[in-house]
């Protein structure tokens, strides 16, 4: 288990997308971080005390959790002293990059010198099934999108909050790097061998009571060339009986390639569905949620009338104006 508090260590981040790790550990869990480590050059602001190694271990930080998801995920070598200090400060490090703390020589030297521990968090910890697409109990609500990071897993767990509030029995299951840092449990999917992620997501997703909502933090989209596949893992290993479409307004193109567009609306609404039907063939979308983290009010009221009448579905920003609309288009199925 991660010790906490956190220390979130944010490098030298260009963005807010690549600290969303940091962010979403900041917006579901605040009271696990004492404070924010940036290296010169890094643009995000978690809004949490900036501390120094030194300064952290006096706060009481545990554990130095890497808040970067940079493309590729690389541990950059500008990061190594940094990291090599807080072990020797007493902290463990966590990290849900592709590329291993664990494969960096420095770091296993002085996580055994310091009797630290070091957290892969996307090394899978199961040996998981292939995937045979029998019916399971239950039901599931799986969230998919126009492009990656745009708010896929903020809408899952928003919606299985607001869920709970109404006495709804739902769990979030977390598929990436940050949503198993949030809540300690979940499979990192896209480091699961291609052949086993729709077994992956079976495993996850098991038998449940009939009343019972997985709700499914999505990847990936099925239009992003780098990253559909994990989408589509998604979507057959998960047996959705709900989808919701979720999407960033006014993004300029697709997530690292900007020599692709996003796709309409209605165009993944299609495609998702057509994907899910091949394992449930009752599957359909009841909502969008929309992240317009960067609109103002009257942009974001506008993008939602307009996300109605593209889909003729509920519509709504669920951190913005709560997940209610897509709660209630859940109960109704």
């Amino acid at each position: 288990m991660l010790r906490q508090p956190y220390l979130l260590f944010l490098g030298d981040a260009p963005d807010l997308l690549a600290a969303k790790v940091a962010k979403g550990i900041r917006d579901w869990r605040p009271d696990a971080a004492v404070g924010q480590l940036r290296l010169p050059g890094c643009k995000p602001d978690m809004g949490l005390p900036d501390m120094t190694v030194a300064e952290a271990a006096d706060a009481g930080a545990k554990t130095l959790v890497v808040g970067v998801a940079n493309r590729g995920g690389v541990i950059s070598r500008q990061w190594i002293a940094v990291l090599k200090e807080a072990l020797a400060a007493g902290m463990d490090l966590a990290a849900g990059l592709h590329n291993h703390l664990h494969d960096e020589p420095e770091l296993v030297e002085a996580a055994q010198k310091a009797g630290r521990q070091l957290f892969d968090v996307r090394v899978p910890q199961h040996d998981y099934p292939i995937a045979d697409g029998s019916r399971r109990s239950g039901r599931r609500c799986l969230t998919v999108g126009t492009d990656c990071s745009v708010g896929k897993m903020y809408a899952s767990m928003a919606i299985e909050r607001e869920m709970h509030e109404r006495g709804l029995n739902a769990t979030f299951r977390a598929t990436g790097q940050t949503g198993i840092l949030i809540t300690g449990g979940g499979v990192p999917l896209d480091a699961v061998v291609a052949d086993f992620m729709a077994g992956a997501v079976e495993w996850l997703t098991p038998d449940n009571d009939a009343d019972h909502w997985d709700i499914i933090e999505g990847q990936g989209s099925l239009f992003h060339p780098s990253y559909s596949g994990v989408t589509l893992a998604l979507i057959h290993g998960g047996q959705p009986d709900a989808l919701v479409l979720c999407h960033e307004p006014e993004r300029p193109h697709m997530r690292g390639l900007p020599h692709y567009t996003l796709p309409g609306l209605t165009d993944v609404l299609s495609l998702a569905e057509r994907c899910a039907h091949i394992v449930n063939p009752a599957a359909r979308t009841v909502g969008v949620a929309l992240n317009t983290s960067a609109l103002d009010e009257r942009a974001a009221r506008a993008w939602i009338e307009r996300a109605r009448e593209e889909t003729g579905l509920p519509a709504t920003d669920p951190i913005r104006y709560g997940a209610g609309p897509l709660v209630d288009a859940l109960e109704s199925l």
